[in-house]
């Protein structure tokens, strides 16, 4: 497994996957107008501009996606084939991630499947349970150590 930052030609593929695990693990807690939120945000070329998308490569496919912005310090996107979860890819595309982080600090808006796996990383939530343009989110925080 090879697990580097992705070239602009590679986008497709990753947002091919991370759509894909979207829809079968988050749509199902989302409204229709928060899956139309998320997928807009995914075609926006200046949002997209602002992201620092890493995969994890299993021979040439992509397995497994975390992107950043505001210079590693929030989470953005973070997905895993269901075929590859449970087997520590996530941890590592995080942990290549936060390498990156200048900031001390890295938040995420987990969505309400993911709750669970970030505080598993180490995530605290800041808040309970919040939701802007049909998007449910409780913002958490993780300090680099």
């Amino acid at each position: 497994m090879q697990i580097r930052i992705i070239k602009k030609e590679e986008y497709p593929q990753a947002f091919e996957l991370v759509f894909r695990v979207f829809d079968k693990f988050e749509a199902p807690e989302y409204s229709q107008e928060g899956i139309d939120s998320f997928k807009k945000s995914l075609s926006d070329e200046k949002y997209i501009s602002q992201l620092e998308i890493y995969a994890a490569f299993e021979n040439e496919k992509i397995i497994g996606v975390i992107a950043t912005r505001n210079s590693g310090n929030h989470i953005a996107l973070f997905f895993v084939d269901e075929e590859y979860q449970r087997q520590g890819i996530g941890k590592k595309l995080f942990q290549l991630a936060i390498a990156d982080n200048y900031t001390g600090t890295v938040t995420v808006n987990s969505s309400p499947y993911a709750v669970k796996i970030y505080e598993k990383l180490g995530f605290e939530k800041v808040s309970e349970e919040k939701v802007d343009d049909g998007i449910r989110y409780t913002p958490m925080f993780y300090k680099v150590n």
